[in-house]
């Protein structure tokens, strides 16, 4: 049967619950273990697709299309076994629909439906949904103790621990452990408080990971423990580390695999971290570096592009590079130039929303074509890619995607029912229906034409990779675009772009999905190993060579 190990926060929001599940999973896989994981989210919104990046960071997309929580990321990124889907994010706002659409069907008999039991009975019925057949289910709940929104997952959770029993739960609860510099003091009444806030509606916490800024003494170890009824060995001291990877280590030293392992009265093998220690070691010794742009829209958060950072960062792991990464927005581009992007030994023009910053980008793109600096272009990235060479090379004037310009005379980029009637032309729908059920979520195959550069970078003709997006490249302007340079390398299995490359250039290859979300440390990904090599060549002075497939 399943376990469970719930893990909440306090004091403060962002404290790295996410990292802190999805490292403790890593460690109890390495330990022989299946691992699934959950992250329940207190917001209203049914899921975060239709959420701004600023508000809420990255909107990770599974396999199977769903929009989720950016934690899913480092679940995927850290633990195999754990892949993300439909089961693995719930909202206050989907557990309300599925509950209120329940109640219209008269699927409660006319029972007045409340909080308690009704909310708490869907949330445990999705928390085991969500399980599947795991040996240990990872669950986190977003928010913090205190706020009004978590209280119905935390009486959920409570619950579930008195009704499968101590031993197969495990309340791992994270805090904030401050330093007051002009004092000199470490505080712990901030995590006190947070334990008697959780206390109070009754979940008494198995462990505690303290976040603090360094390693947390044994005095205050011994106190927290004292005054939070929690044992002194499963006070966790959690430091800011100088590598992300470097944490699944720094918790098994502290034992809390074993922790979760006893009172689950699981007795497991030893923990073979040897892949993250391999990871740190390269990170650590870097043959050489690249400066790499990235231009976009969200710049102010980098949240926005968590994926596609630890991804760029996932290359320079596989190639012993350190990846230095300079964020510009694409704003500053259309008013001062491309003069910021002198000397960057590769360019990344990321996916988006929206027509702010767009001409920047396109300038980006032109900037990295004409000068042979590396390109990598990601959904949007590729799509004004199709733009730029529209423009430049085959010399369609004002040519544009719909989505920021509905009169354009050359819509290269547009929704499917605006071109797939032949004619080359937008045809008039529904200015609201953009928003409808039009977006392309999740992996699909493609295939990648022999003799490419995208076929020689993934060293194979088929893969699959995950998608967001909505508008396409006009299939009735590829033809023109081919015989002016563009090389549409990558298509669906229905003959939609999905990449494309300019045959004689260093290295410039754009994607119509978001490969980003299925790389990670351990393995890296093809596309970003490819890139950040290339980059390494245009730093010193070196065209890469392009194998054919």
């Amino acid at each position: 049967m399943t376990a469970y190990v719930f893990i909440t926060g306090g004091v403060v929001s962002s404290l790295g619950k996410g990292i802190t599940s999805a490292c403790l999973g890593a460690i109890l896989e390495a330990r022989g273990l299946r691992i699934s994981m959950i992250k329940l989210d207190p917001y209203i919104n049914v899921d975060p697709g239709t959420m701004s990046p600023f508000q809420h960071g990255e909107v990770f997309v599974t396999h199977d299309g769903t929009e989720t929580d950016l934690d899913l990321g480092h679940y995927e990124r850290f633990v195999r076994t754990a892949k993300g889907g439909r089961h693995s994010n719930f909202t206050t706002g989907r557990i309300y629909e599925t509950v209120i659409r329940k109640e219209r069907r008269g699927g409660y008999l006319g029972a007045t439906v409340q909080v308690i039991p009704h909310i708490t009975d869907e949330i445990k019925r999705c928390v085991e949904m969500g399980a599947g057949d795991a040996d240990i289910c990872l669950v986190e709940i977003g928010g913090t103790v205190g706020d009004i929104e978590s209280l119905p997952f935390l009486e959920a959770i409570r619950q579930m621990g008195i009704e499968l029993g101590h031993d197969r739960v495990v309340y791992v609860h994270l805090t904030l452990v401050p330093y007051i510099s002009t004092a000199k003091e470490i505080k712990t009444k901030p995590t006190q408080h947070s334990v008697k806030e959780l206390r109070s509606i009754g979940i008494q916490p198995d462990i505690l990971v303290c976040r603090s800024e360094q390693p947390l003494p044994m005095e205050q170890r011994k106190k927290i423990a004292l005054f939070t009824n929690v044992q002194q060995k499963a006070v966790i001291s959690a430091y800011d580390a100088d590598d992300l990877y470097k944490i699944p280590g720094m918790m098994h030293e502290q034992g809390l695999d074993e922790i979760v392992a006893r009172q689950l009265g699981l007795d497991l093998q030893a923990a073979d971290l040897s892949e993250w220690e391999a990871i740190v070691e390269a990170k650590q010794n870097p043959t050489s570096e690249v400066d790499i742009a990235m231009v976009g829209k969200y710049m102010e958060l980098k949240d926005s592009y968590m994926s596609l950072v630890e991804a760029l960062q996932h290359g320079g792991i596989h190639t012993r590079t350190r990846v230095n990464i300079h964020f510009i927005e694409s704003q500053s581009i259309e008013r001062n130039g491309t003069e910021c992007l002198s000397g960057m030994d590769g360019i990344v023009v990321p996916g988006g929303f929206g027509d702010r910053g767009i001409e920047g980008k396109i300038e980006t793109v032109r900037f990295a074509r004409e000068n042979g600096v590396p390109y990598l272009g990601i959904c949007l990235g590729m799509q004004l890619a199709v733009i730029e060479a529209a423009r430049n090379l085959a010399g369609l004037t004002g040519a544009m995607s719909t989505e920021f310009r509905r009169d354009t005379p050359h819509p290269v980029v547009a929704l499917i029912t605006e071109w797939q009637t032949g004619t080359g032309k937008v045809e008039q729908r529904d200015e609201g229906s953009h928003l409808g059920g039009t977006m392309r979520l999740g992996a699909q195959s493609v295939s990648l034409a022999k003799g490419s550069l995208a076929a020689s970078t993934y060293g194979a003709t088929t893969i699959e990779e995950r998608h967001r997006h909505r508008y396409e490249v006009n299939n009735n302007y590829r033809a023109q675009l081919e015989k002016a340079g563009l090389r549409f390398s990558g298509t669906s299995v229905d003959d939609l772009v999905e990449m494309v490359e300019i045959p004689g250039h260093p290295w410039f290859l754009a994607s119509q999905f978001h490969p980003e979300f299925t790389s990670n440390p351990r393995d890296g990904h093809p596309l970003f190993n490819g890139f950040i090599t290339a980059a390494r060549h245009h730093h010193k002075g070196v065209l890469p060579k392009v194998r054919e497939a």
